[in-house]
């Protein structure tokens, strides 16, 4: 059996780990490796074992699921070049003032350095 004991788990956590662990089984996989999968798949679809009364379970499921899609749209607007809330022209990456550039057709951006690029990004206003 994989560290730790299972004792803190629910029965229905260790049959679904023992249905998962037969599936591996059956697709060929050996049986120690099997087992590993199967309490891994469990440990990430439902957290682990019964949490003690207050050890770990702050944040709600809903509120986490909000705060990962949330940082998932950061990430992806990081990656367009979206200038994030706040930031001033200094902070910014040259990606991102040409961005702004492109977006108010600053004429001779592609030639620019980035200091240029900030100073005809506050003439433009």
């Amino acid at each position: 059996m994989p560290r730790g004991s299972k004792a803190k788990y629910t029965d229905k956590q260790k049959r679904k780990a023992e249905h998962i662990e037969e599936s591996y089984e059956a697709k060929g996989v050996p049986e120690r490796e099997a087992e590993a999968r199967a309490w891994a798949t469990v440990n990430k679809q439902s957290g682990g074992g019964e949490k003690a009364g207050g050890s770990g379970r702050r944040t709600s499921p809903e509120t986490k699921k909000a705060a990962r899609k949330s940082s998932a749209r950061r990430a992806v607007a990081t990656r367009r070049g979206v200038p994030r809330p706040g930031s001033t022209l200094d902070s910014m990456s040259k990606t991102e003032l040409m961005d702004r550039a492109r977006k108010r057709n600053i004429a001779g951006r592609s030639k620019m350095r980035k200091q240029e690029l900030i100073e005809a990004l506050r003439k433009a206003g």
